[in-house]
């Protein structure tokens, strides 16, 4: 099958409400692929991996135009000179420290494996990294990108979404409510929660007060935050943020 498709790439950090921004993404109409594939886009291959991946499980929608996907994790990256694409739609986006990392630490938690990012330390130093490697992607690529930050899509999606449907060049609004897909809420596809299975925006907020993190590493996983948050929003063609950010 020919692929004449744009892409759409999120680039983000686990526990940033990108399963629910995946889902109102791939929703729309011409937009195919709403789940976190664990691809890396390193060559014009990974383009073919990232269709054959999708229709093991989903059709593409007819008249569609773009292939979504996610990327999450430093294991996996984004070279997008190394790809043959004529078209490329880049999101980048942030989730303040505390609640992500707390967030990482519960879901993980309650897994039945040994899980890494049920560590505190581990899941502080996992948001750290991520961090930094989205700030350094931001002022190395040479491809113009949206940022927005993560609390909107719950928070503000009236102002948030609008202005995305218009980055992304789309026939028709990006709407609050999504469809639930053939992946939704599986594990290693995103979002395992019965939230993302209500196909509308929760806007509950999560207690973590039991959850605690060691107070150096919070301290330098919101320094990092502001710090490289800042040299990605002023690389940023445009930006939807909460202003002022306290965190």
């Amino acid at each position: 099958m020919p692929d004449n498709y744009s892409r759409i790439f999120l680039l983000s950090h686990m526990r940033a409400f990108t399963s629910l921004a995946g889902h109102i993404l791939g929703s729309h109409p011409q937009i195919n692929g709403y789940y976190e594939m664990h691809l890396s886009y390193d060559a014009p291959q990974a383009l073919d991996q990232q269709l054959e991946q999708y229709l093991e499980n989903d059709e593409l929608k007819a008249d569609s135009r773009y292939l979504f996907d996610k990327l999450l994790h430093n294991d996996y990256t984004l070279q997008l000179d190394s790809l043959d694409l004529t078209e490329v739609k880049l999101l980048l986006s942030l989730r303040e420290p505390e609640q992500s990392i707390k967030s990482i630490i519960n879901l993980f938690a309650q897994k039945d494996n040994d899980e890494l990012y049920a560590s505190p330390l581990e899941a502080a130093n996992y948001y750290i990294d991520r961090i930094k490697t989205l700030a350094d992607f931001s002022q190395n690529t040479n491809h113009s990108y949206y940022y927005f930050d993560a609390e909107m899509l719950p928070g503000r999606p009236d102002t948030l979404l609008p202005t995305m449907t218009r980055w992304l060049d789309l026939d028709s609004p990006l709407s609050d409510s999504y469809t639930i897909f053939s992946q939704t809420g599986e594990d290693r596809k995103g979002d395992s929660s019965k939230h993302i299975h209500s196909g509308k925006i929760n806007r509950a907020k999560n207690d973590y007060s039991t959850i605690t993190v060691p107070d150096e590493r919070l301290q330098l996983a919101r320094q990092v935050y502001r710090d490289y948050r800042q040299l990605i929003v002023d690389g940023a063609t445009d930006a939807v943020m909460i202003n002022p950010a306290t965190y």
